[in-house]
């Protein structure tokens, strides 16, 4: 991080005082049709079993078949529209979209495991920006109710989604090396599950 000088004290952005200078923060926030969304706070820890867990077996079954990424790691899908997936999954032939070290097109699968501070974002707007991009697949993961909502683009929209519990093993008819049990992903989180 770069030293900011007492006097320099930016009014602006985020900083953290650290012994005797100031350094700025990395801020964490979205774009969608050019609108800033700041995230309001770090996951809880449900919110990261999940996504660890489906980010497992994706890696476990598709990792000859393309790149699996987590977040934090912006996604351009334009100049106005820059969202950060909890996961991301990009198949060996549309890899070109990686340029400069950034995601830099429309990614392949896209994943985000709900939470309180981001639902209903998660749930329409980000819906609405994937399907107007062609995103093959959205899916979102609920810890709560122990469902994953897999959204499938055909003739460029997205049909209403198959709902899975954790009851259910999870397939794509996009991706044929995905395969995931969804008792393995919620089970992982039921030590932690709020009374």
């Amino acid at each position: 991080m770069r030293e900011i000088d007492k006097k320099e004290k930016p009014a602006d952005k985020p900083i953290v005082k650290e012994q005797s200078g100031y350094y700025e923060t990395n801020e964490r926030y979205e774009m969608i049709d050019g609108i800033r969304y700041d995230f309001q706070a770090s996951p809880k820890v449900a919110h990261q079993i999940v996504a660890s867990e489906i980010h497992l077996a994706i890696r476990m079954g598709c990792h000859a078949d393309g790149l699996i990424l987590s977040a934090p790691m912006d996604v351009y899908l334009d100049n106005e529209n820059v969202v950060q997936p909890d996961i991301i999954f990009i198949r060996n032939d549309n890899l070109h979209i990686i340029r400069d070290g950034w995601v830099k097109g429309i990614p392949d699968l896209l994943v985000e495991v709900l939470s309180p501070s981001t639902g209903k974002h998660d749930l329409f707007h980000k819906k609405t920006l994937y399907e107007r991009f062609g995103v093959k697949e959205y899916w979102i993961a609920d810890p709560v109710y122990a469902v994953v909502y897999q959204y499938k683009l055909e003739d460029g929209s997205y049909k209403p989604p198959a709902a899975h519990s954790d009851k259910d093993t999870l397939v794509s008819e996009h991706f044929p090396c995905i395969r995931i049990d969804l008792a393995d992903v919620f089970k992982a989180i039921e030590r932690f599950r709020e009374q």
